[in-house]
């Protein structure tokens, strides 16, 4: 799997990264980002399907 965050629409709400802390990192302004080119470890999936569904401006998308 593969995260992106749309710096467009991201709101600086921060659920993402309180939900999966080791893939989604805050700025310094409270902006998501995700490192790795947005690669997500297997064991991780899950919880970056919950960040997804928890984000409130839809700004993360994923693809395998």
């Amino acid at each position: 799997m593969k995260v992106r965050v749309d710096p467009t629409k991201c709101q600086a709400h921060g659920d993402c990264n309180g939900i999966c802390p080791d893939v989604f990192k805050l700025d310094e302004w409270g902006y998501a980002y995700s490192d790795d080119d947005g690669l997500v470890p297997r064991e991780l999936e899950g919880s970056v399907e919950n960040a997804i569904a928890a984000c409130p401006e839809d700004a993360i998308t994923a693809s395998v």
